[in-house]
């Protein structure tokens, strides 16, 4: 295994440490502050909105100056706010200490994709995407569980004191790495976002992009509205809760473990077609049969999840295959274009639903129709323009 295989996966799963370890306390924090759920969900939604906004500074800036400088100044920034969401007395100063928390973590999933630009290539790039993919799905399955317990044996601001030990160790590592970019680009200050206008011209990078980041809709829904559908509604304990969020991120890995495998015997293309069919199938699933306790939604979604799993190793490395030059800010694109879905998607299911089991399968429906739409028109439209060059 290659030796930077383990931090790529900690750089990478910073998302959802910094997520899923909290969702179990939200009911919590709803009650000892006296807030909706519209108003503690902000404590999401912002930081999604501030992690997607600060991912488009760190890809330009790495590409100039290399990976390591700014990735050790936000993982800085990270463990600073941390400790700032472990000391908020309110909800507002929780909202506030989020957003500088995104602002840090930013650095770590972005540049952790173009650092793997930097040292992999086409086929054992994909094989490496779909591995640090297994080991990141560890995250989202333990993250909720280990909250869980660090509620019931401690309280809520010791699940950002562990987060903050999780980000001196990687701050640990990247002081140990060295600088995987040989060839930065030479380009004044000023000049650094010229890669975007660069990227926003290339139509097959920008039509991949947002086709994987449509998968977003339909997790993150189900991100922001598990606690308050699990807890709130049906009733579940905080540690079972833990436990089925924890059951739908193992169908994740499984996907993702699935995949490393297949693409030994499989093309990438049917692998993503498969995924996105499962997508919409998981949806339609969901739909049918919302509203018959907590595994008419835990089921279908680990369907839905599984087949993301299974899909987003080749669908990322075929945006990456779309750029020859601008990895940190294509990587910035990509991850942008998910997580800003993904804030959209967790407000929307934040709202005062009747059926949110209900609204999470239409949200899936259509992003699985969405995603296979787009998949079979773009493949169409490489293979018209391979015919004509003939």
């Amino acid at each position: 295994m290659n030796k930077k295989l383990p931090l790529l996966a900690l750089l990478t799963a910073f998302p959802p440490l910094a997520t899923d370890m909290y969702l179990p306390a939200i009911p919590t924090l709803q009650k000892q502050w006296n807030q909706p759920l519209s108003v503690i969900n902000l404590t999401l939604v912002c930081f999604f909105i501030a992690y997607c906004i600060s991912l488009l500074v760190y890809g330009p800036v790495s590409d100039r100056y290399g990976r390591r400088p700014p990735l050790m100044a936000g993982i800085g920034l990270y463990i600073l706010a941390c400790i700032l969401c472990a000391l908020s007395p309110n909800a507002e100063s929780l909202i506030v200490s989020r957003i500088i928390q995104a602002a840090g973590a930013a650095a770590a999933a972005t540049l952790a994709m173009a650092i793997s630009k930097d040292l992999f290539t086409g086929k054992e790039r994909e094989q490496i995407l779909a591995v640090i993919a297994v080991i990141v799905s560890l995250a989202p399955m333990l993250a909720p569980v280990l909250g869980g317990w660090l509620l019931k044996w401690f309280s809520w601001p010791w699940i950002f004191v562990s987060q903050a030990i999780l980000g001196a160790i990687s701050l640990a590592g990247v002081y140990k790495m060295e600088e995987t970019l040989k060839n930065p680009i030479k380009v004044k200050v000023s000049e650094l976002a010229s890669g975007y206008i660069y990227l926003f011209k290339n139509v097959k990078f920008m039509g991949y992009a947002i086709m994987v980041a449509i998968a977003a809709f339909p997790l993150f829904a189900f991100i922001g509205g598990s606690a308050d559908i699990y807890i709130t509604r049906l009733g579940l304990t905080e540690q079972t809760f833990g436990y089925f969020f924890g059951a739908n991120a193992l169908a994740f890995m499984a996907g993702s473990f699935s995949c490393s495998r297949l693409l030994r015997v499989m093309s990438s293309k049917h692998l993503m077609t498969a995924g996105f069919i499962g997508i919409l199938t998981g949806g339609l699933w969901m739909l049918l049969f919302a509203g018959h306790g907590p595994y008419s939604l835990a089921l279908p979604m680990a369907l839905l999840t599984f087949s993301i799993g299974l899909s987003r190793p080749p669908s990322n490395n075929l945006v990456l295959e779309q750029v020859d030059k601008n990895a940190g800010a294509a990587s910035s694109i990509m991850i942008f274009s998910y997580f800003i879905f993904g804030a959209i998607s967790m407000w929307m299911i934040s709202l005062d639903w009747e059926n949110k089991i209900r609204t999470i399968g239409v949200v899936s429906l259509v992003a699985g129709c969405l995603m296979l739409g787009m998949w079979i028109t773009l493949q169409r439209i490489s293979a018209n323009k391979k015919v004509s060059s003939l």
